[in-house]
């Protein structure tokens, strides 16, 4: 589900994030970069691959609340928020784009300290079909792996 990117000269968080169509909080909560001028050209950054086959996307609109569009959309509001580099009291602005999960998927978002084993297990599998199914897996706290449903 992520890939590797290498910083070039005049990148900045927000051309990345429209590049990998994510989030400049998303590229930040993932890569632990707490300012934007810490990127360097030749920096080795983590970005979201082939989103558009797990997500769909959402246009904030007035009086939307994270609570509110994951009821509509069936989705742990945890969830949600957290794949959209966000927490459930961050306030979201109209226009804002974010991330619905597909509901044909099964998603993790890893912890400090977990194993491909335990993993495995949340989603009913074996560790084998956690690795075919995410191309790269870093075990980095924050990182969504994905399984497809049956």
């Amino acid at each position: 589900m992520f890939d590797k990117y290498i910083v070039k000269t005049g990148d900045d968080l927000s051309k990345i994030a429209q590049k990998f169509n994510t989030s400049i909080d998303y590229l930040q909560e993932v890569n632990n970069i707490y300012y934007e001028n810490a990127l360097r050209a030749g920096m080795e950054i983590i970005v979201p691959k082939n989103n558009e086959i797990y997500f769909e996307y959402y246009t904030i609109e007035k009086g939307d609340s994270l609570y509110g569009i994951a009821r509509r959309y069936n989705i742990n509001p945890d969830l949600l928020a957290s794949l959209n580099g966000l927490n459930l009291e961050d306030y979201i602005y109209p226009a804002q784009e974010i991330l619905i999960p597909k509901s044909n998927y099964s998603y993790y978002i890893t912890a400090e300290g977990d194993t491909l084993s335990n993993i495995a297990n949340a989603f009913n599998i074996t560790s084998n079909e956690i690795i075919a199914e995410n191309e790269t897996i870093y075990l980095l706290a924050g990182q969504l792996l994905v399984h497809k449903k049956n």
